[in-house]
């Protein structure tokens, strides 16, 4: 039996990586038949690549891991709404399943602004489960932009003396 909070909590350590490592908090993880097969964060910031989100990487991952590009069978667990590249990236790989954690009211592309994994223009569409300990997910990345922002309030005063 899938247990979706068990799967979001695996994303939510992956978000904490990334947090830790002054990332985006986003963490994903890809699971098949009960298996984990990859997991990640976001490393934009440290791997200088716009596409370093955590699902991207986590698709790269099981791709090679499994040698076939079609993720048919999977489900994608990630912390916050995918953006409308790392939607499109799920359509293509036809991963089957995805769920997520809270909303991203500015970039969201599953229900947020866009819906991009349900469009019935595309080839391919899947099942998404949305709001899964979407109060954990949406309080990391709170507190993450909430110590950013008292860190540059710190450092422009420090600055200014």
């Amino acid at each position: 039996m899938i247990d979706d909070s068990y799967y979001m909590g695996l994303a939510l350590e992956e978000a904490r990586k990334a947090y830790d490592l002054g990332e985006i908090p986003i963490g994903a993880i890809l699971v098949m038949d009960e298996q984990v097969i990859a997991r990640g964060h976001n490393m934009r910031e440290i791997w200088h690549d716009a596409t370093a989100h955590a699902e991207m990487i986590v698709i790269r991952e099981s791709c090679e891991k499994l040698k076939r590009w079609r993720l048919t069978g999977a489900t994608l667990y990630v912390t916050i709404e995918p953006c409308p590249m790392c939607a499109g990236a799920l359509v293509m790989s036809r991963i089957d399943r995805l769920v997520y954690g809270s909303s991203d009211y500015k970039a969201g592309a599953v229900e947020s602004l866009f819906n991009i994994v349900q469009n019935d223009a595309l080839n391919h569409s899947m099942v998404v489960a949305s709001g899964v300990r979407s109060d954990e997910c949406a309080e990391i990345m709170r507190d993450f932009f909430r110590s950013r922002r008292k860190n540059k309030k710190t450092l422009q005063a420090i600055n200014n003396k």
